[in-house]
This record gives structure tokens, C-alpha cells and sequence, in this order.
């Protein structure tokens, strides 16, 4: 017999079961968990015994007073398995690498604080940026006055923030700036903006970006695969 899946009267073969999955754009969310299985198998990826039992404690800790069938409740200790040799897969694949890939990327990843005003005026822009240079009123007084973003709320003062997070414009005036440098009005997009760089916050490879930094190259990894690997629905032979 063919597989079926039913879903309350309704019977779907195996056919129209992939047919709704490329419909529904969920064939490539499969595709990638086959890749992803595929690599951990070719890597010869293993838990240790202390391991599984580890994710299989967090997975009852994590359902504790949730009735779940045996058969379901099995599946997701394999699940929680599963998920420990993928990150396993992706220390022994690109750990090695981290640091320098750490330094290509710090750029990007530095924070900062900023105070900024938007404006639409090149006139209202300019008198602004006098205003500040002059003394004559701070510069969240006039954010809370004129800025026409969501700044105003927090008299201009923005951050921290990645500056790979900004407008590459932004971005890159804020990494050549010095602390409380004001600069001059600059167009970005429709908006004239002034803005002041409060503090650089330099990165630091701790464990979340470290593991930010491995996901990174775990999904540039399996969108490259994705793309080479070629894939389609085929019809049996059968």
C-alpha cells in the first residue's frame, strides 16, 4: 500500500501530499532538514551518552505536566538529540574558524549609542545644527522638538545597536565619527538627518556572538547547498 496521510475525512496519497507541500512552499524546509541530516551522518557525528541524557532531561523538564503520548514524546527526545549533533556539526565544521571570521565581521558587529534628529527641512535642519553647536539648547530638547522619528520619544538618543543594523550610510558616518562629534546635516534617503556619536562599544567574542557568529555560518553554508544541490518532484516508476 502507498503511504497516506489522513486528515479527518479527507485521504491524501503520497502524490497530492507533495503536490500541497511545493503549493505551500514548505518542500524547501524539507529539502534543508534532509541536507542537514545528511551532513551530520556524513560528519559521523555522535552523542555521548551524558549528552543524550542531557537533552532528554531538558525535554522532560520542558513538558513536565503536559500530557504527550509515548510515541510523540519520544519523538521529540530524538528531536532534542538531533538538535545537540547539529550544533556539534557546527563547532567541528567552523569552530576552527570563528576567531578569524570574528575579525572579518567586527566591523559590523561593533555597538553604538547616538543621539539623532530627522527632518524633511534643509532650513530647520541647519538652524538645528547651529542651535547645538552654539550652546544655545541641547540636543534632546530639540529631538523631542523636531525630529520626525520615533527618536523624538527618547530625545534622539538611539542605541546600543549593531551598526550592520543601520542604514549603510548611517553606519558608516557613526564608524568614522569620534565620541560627541557633532556632524554637519546629511541627506539619507528623503530625511536630512543630524546626528552625534555617545560611545562606540567595541565587540567582544563572548559565547552568544560566538554562537551567533557559528549560526551565521552554518545558514551561509545551507543556503549554498540549497542552491547547488538541484532538486524537484519527480514522478515514480512505480
Amino acid at each position: 500500500m502507498n503511504p497516506v496521510l489522513k486528515l479527518g475525512d479527507r485521504i491524501l496519497e503520497t502524490g497530492e501530499i507533495l503536490s500541497l507541500m511545493s503549493e505551500y512552499e514548505l518542500l524547501p524546509l524539507l529539502v534543508k532538514e534532509i541536507i542537514i541530516d545528511q551532513a551530520i551522518a556524513a560528519a559521523e557525528i555522535v552523542c555521548t551518552p551524558e549528552e543524550e541524557k542531557l537533552a532528554c532531561e531538558q525535554i522532560t523538564q520542558q513538558h513536565q505536566g503536559i500530557e504527550t503520548q509515548p510515541e510523540s514524546f519520544q519523538k521529540l527526545k530524538q528531536m532534542a538529540i538531533r538538535s545537540v549533533k547539529l550544533e556539534k556539526l557546527k563547532e567541528a565544521t567552523w569552530g576552527g574558524d570563528i576567531n578569524s571570521y570574528f575579525f572579518q565581521r567586527k566591523p559590523q558587529l561593533d555597538k553604538v549609542i547616538y543621539s539623532l534628529i530627522t527632518t524633511s527641512e534643509i532650513g530647520i535642519a541647519q538652524e538645528i545644527y547651529f542651535r547645538i553647536q552654539e550652546g544655545e539648547q541641547s540636543f534632546a530638547d530639540l529631538a523631542r522638538e523636531y525630529s520626525q522619528g520615533p527618536e523624538a520619544q527618547t530625545g534622539g538618543l538611539v542605541g546600543p545597536i549593531d551598526l550592520q543594523s543601520l542604514h549603510p550610510q548611517l553606519a558608516n558616518i557613526l564608524a568614522k565619527s569620534q565620541p560627541h562629534q557633532l556632524l554637519p546635516p546629511v541627506q539619507i534617503n528623503n530625511l536630512l538627518v543630524i546626528v552625534r556619536l555617545e560611545k562606540l562599544l567595541p565587540a567582544q567574542l563572548d559565547h552568544p556572538l560566538r554562537q551567533r557568529l557559528l549560526n551565521e555560518k552554518f545558514n551561509q553554508w545551507l543556503q549554498a547547498q540549497m542552491r547547488e544541490i538541484p532538486w524537484k518532484i519527480q514522478p515514480s516508476d512505480n
